[in-house]
């Protein structure tokens, strides 16, 4: 029987999937788009809609860049352990954008700038700090992907953070970009703990954020925006005051924002986290039908909902739907970042 860490690595790895597979097609969408096109509150999968922005030619049940640079980091750690390097990041960076499932077409504008940099043989410890526009290392990608370095460092939120620095160096090394990360890592820690609660959860995505911008101010380069740790706080709150899912996906739109910038899409997918009671496949729901960036928002949230509620929390035919459609063995993979944590 596999243990309860076990199903939370797994949970949480499944979990990421499902949400980005189920996000995909309403991605750029609004809530108004989404149910004409769809049929009212998006439950199953489907396949994008012809002229989609960034999933155009995915099929129902198929992962966009979110959780496939998710599945390579925690491959990549199953490798590199605690010891990853910037230079890792690069060469994950750099590989990945050799699949055409998902480069160039999924590829966020810094993302594809940090690329491109990487691949002239620029230092991936300075690529992330350069740039001269405030949105420019400032987004969600170094967030999306980092689940599995909360996973890896289970039970230790802190190094979480350390490690989530780290990922972030070759392309978000700025304060929100960091905080980001820095705050689903330490999240995705402490729900890996026996007997962790909902609040202990926020409270490690708020310490996160806070320690994550101030190693982005330190170390990378500073850039003005809002204060991730602070944007949870209010997004957690309208989260309790919700009625229900819809109007806590009502709230935390139009408040929180559900686009691009780390100090939108981190806040909201914790708040999710919360409106959903850290149910995974409703956490995953909410972000889905909130549109927006609404893979990557959903990947997030129901990593977290996923280490925190474990495997057992999702729905088994779901799962293998998901496995199917983009050839992946996710127990086996928990099993390795298990045996690779446990070194």
């Amino acid at each position: 029987m596999p243990s309860l860490l076990h199903s939370k690595i797994h949970g949480s790895l499944a979990a990421g999937c499902l949400a980005d597979a189920l996000g995909a097609p309403t991605e750029e969408l609004s809530r108004d788009q989404i149910r004409a096109a769809f049929g009212g509150y998006v439950t199953e999968f489907h396949a994008p809609l012809p002229g989609a922005p960034y999933a155009n030619g995915r099929a129902a049940a198929q992962i966009t860049d979110d959780s496939s640079q998710m599945i390579m980091l925690a491959r990549l750690l199953t490798r590199t352990g605690a010891a990853l390097t910037p230079e890792d990041m690069a060469q994950l960076l750099i590989e990945w954008s050799k699949n055409e499932n998902y480069f160039p077409h999924f590829a966020g504008p810094t993302t594809r700038e940090a690329i491109a940099r990487l691949e002239r043989g620029e230092d991936p410890r300075q690529v992330g700090r350069q740039g001269t526009i405030m949105t420019q290392g400032a987004s969600n990608g170094a967030a999306m992907r980092v689940g599995p370095v909360g996973l890896f460092h289970h039970g230790d939120p802190q190094a979480a953070v350390r490690t989530a620095f780290t990922t972030c160096v070759p392309s978000h090394n700025t304060p929100p970009g960091v905080a980001g990360a820095a705050a689903i890592a330490a999240a995705v820690a402490r729900a890996c703990t026996p007997g962790a609660e909902i609040v202990d959860i926020v409270r490690a995505a708020t310490d996160g954020a806070r320690e994550g911008a101030e190693l982005g101010r330190a170390e990378g380069r500073d850039v003005p925006g809002a204060s991730v740790e602070r944007r949870i706080d209010r997004a957690v709150a309208l989260a309790v005051t919700a009625r229900d899912d819809e109007q806590a996906i009502d709230l935390i739109s139009d408040e929180i924002g559900v686009g691009l910038p780390a100090a939108e899409a981190v806040p909201a997918a914790i708040g999710f986290f919360v409106a959903g009671a850290g149910d995974p496949v409703r956490v995953a729901r909410l972000a889905a039908n909130a549109g927006g960036d609404s893979d990557t928002i959903g990947c997030m949230a129901a990593a977290i909902a996923g280490a925190f509620r474990g495997i057992e929390a999702i729905d088994e035919a779901a799962v293998a739907t998901v496995e199917r459609a983009n050839d992946l063995d996710l127990s086996a993979l928990a099993d390795e970042l298990l045996a690779a944590a446990e070194r």
